[in-house]
């Protein structure tokens, strides 16, 4: 039992000291989930809200690959990742750090582990579902290959992936990256810095 904790620690340990410099702690730190299913637009998003909210984004394609360098998806390595990454999250979120996850969060068994966190750390939580039209989605992925993405999520991992897809019980926000984005990230800033 004490050496899978030990795994557990050093697996959060391997991911913060993957993180670089992190943000100034704050009084109220935020956490901001941003959800949805792969070429939506969730990195995209979660990097612009994290630069307009002054917080560390923790990006599950990237963490993923530090724990594990060739990843097989497996539940059991999703599991261990997840598991890290929230630690990581909650203990950030005691320092006073903000932080944005972005990570497909498709179930709400999922989300669930979230809400814990901002009620156990006290601190603020906002939603957010990042959108875009089937055809739109798959015209990224099949560029994506090409592109410089830590994703390696293609339009067959989106088709099986949507069929899970729970909507999200809270209030949140929803961001279709084929629309003008501005107006609602200005709305989620005003809401996880107010």
């Amino acid at each position: 039992m004490a050496n899978m904790e030990d795994s557990r620690l050093s697996d959060v340990a391997r991911l913060a000291e993957s993180l670089g410099r992190l943000p100034e702690p704050v009084a109220s730190p935020v956490l901001i989930a941003v959800s949805g299913l792969p070429g939506t637009g969730k990195s995209y998003v979660a990097t612009r809200l994290a630069e307009k909210t002054n917080s560390i984004v923790l990006e599950s394609d990237a963490l993923r690959k530090v724990l594990f360098p060739e990843p097989t998806y497996s539940a059991e390595e999703s599991t261990r990742l997840f598991r890290a990454i929230n630690r990581l999250a909650e203990a950030l979120l005691k320092k006073g750090v903000p932080v944005v996850i972005d990570s497909t969060n498709l179930a709400e068994r999922d989300r669930e582990y979230l809400y814990h966190i901002t009620e156990h750390t006290r601190s603020k939580l906002v939603l957010v579902k990042v959108t875009a039209p089937p055809e739109l989605v798959h015209q990224r992925l099949e560029r994506r290959p090409h592109e410089a993405s830590k994703s390696d999520a293609d339009w067959s991992v989106y088709e099986r992936m949507a069929a899970g897809v729970e909507e999200i019980q809270r209030k949140h926000y929803t961001v279709d990256t084929s629309q003008d984005i501005v107006p609602v990230l200005d709305k989620i800033v005003r809401e996880a810095v107010g």
